[in-house]
């Protein structure tokens, strides 16, 4: 859909809210496949944020493509809700291009989603899912659901660029969708197993940061990490990656999920945030919190 084009003509993919998923950076074979808006940061604790989609800005011209966005985001864990999806679907069909909604984390399955939404598809969308996030990260499979002329070139696309795909997780998991357990696994097991981590990644932060500390940590909605914004990180987030690492401890610097801004921005929050997984064993989760939250203390301290 996007990407420079023989008659020298060029489209991109509309981010209507960054930061967003780190693998699609390198999905192009060429450069700027995207534009990003930055997202609207909305305070709604003590140390706790939510990012918003800043429907000011959304305005797609005619070299773009097609919008695109995650939900759960990873790296966020932001749910977009009912209505910014509503809205997204109508500015999408007002332009006459595909809404496309990366569903690897999302309802109806694996459903690592902690609010409640609702599940939407039509002609004018494009949704994917995962198996990965489900138990089957192996496989990597994935389930495209569009229009049917999507579907035919992405089929094409895959009998080239994947010759042998392996069909195992399919096989695995026909049975389950064919008699509806997979909604159970996913709404009795894999949801309350992540969403008790997430608390848990949670309380530690809340109770290893000092409360002095200019720390947000976004409002947990899904998918499997933490996002913390350190408003004011007197380094940078790759800087505290290394220092981190240095102790044995790995996080993701959030410079990695701001693609697709105009190259002149400025905006400091790019270079402020951390994203911190909770899947590994408590043990794990509690002595990396605990190296972290040592680390940004001292930080501040410091000022």
């Amino acid at each position: 859909m996007a990407g420079t084009f023989r008659d020298g003509s060029r489209k991109k993919i509309l981010l209507p809210l960054v930061p967003e998923y780190i693998g699609y950076a390198n999905q192009s074979v060429g450069p700027e496949f995207f534009e990003a808006l930055p997202a609207r940061i909305e305070k709604t604790g003590p140390h706790e944020f939510k990012y918003r989609v800043d429907f000011d800005a959304v305005n797609p011209g005619d070299s773009i493509a097609a919008i695109c966005v995650s939900r759960p985001t990873n790296p966020s864990g932001n749910v977009l809700t009912d209505d910014e999806i509503e809205r997204l679907r109508a500015i999408a069909r007002e332009k006459s291009i595909p809404l496309i909604i990366d569903n690897a984390y999302g309802a109806p399955f694996p459903n690592v989603i902690f609010s409640d939404v609702t599940p939407v598809w039509d002609e004018g969308m494009i949704l994917t899912l995962s198996l990965s996030k489900i138990g089957l990260p192996g496989t990597r499979t994935g389930i495209v659901v569009a229009g049917k002329e999507v579907c035919r070139q992405v089929s094409s696309m895959t009998s080239i660029v994947g010759l042998a795909n392996a069909n195992i997780g399919q096989e695995i998991l026909r049975p389950l969708v064919e008699n509806g357990e997979i909604l159970r696994l996913s709404s009795e097991e894999v949801k309350p197993f992540y969403e008790k981590r997430s608390i848990m990644a949670q309380s530690l932060f809340t109770r290893e940061l000092d409360d002095s500390v200019p720390y947000f940590i976004h409002r947990s909605e899904g998918a499997l990490f933490l996002w913390l914004w350190f408003e004011g990180l007197p380094i940078t987030a790759k800087e505290l990656y290394q220092r981190l690492k240095s102790r044995g401890v790995l996080i993701v610097p959030s410079e990695y999920f701001f693609f697709g801004l105009p190259k002149d921005s400025n905006w400091k929050h790019t270079s402020e945030c951390i994203r911190v997984s909770y899947t590994m064993d408590a043990e794990t989760v509690e002595s990396g919190i605990k190296v972290i939250a040592d680390e940004v203390n001292r930080l501040f301290k410091v000022l």
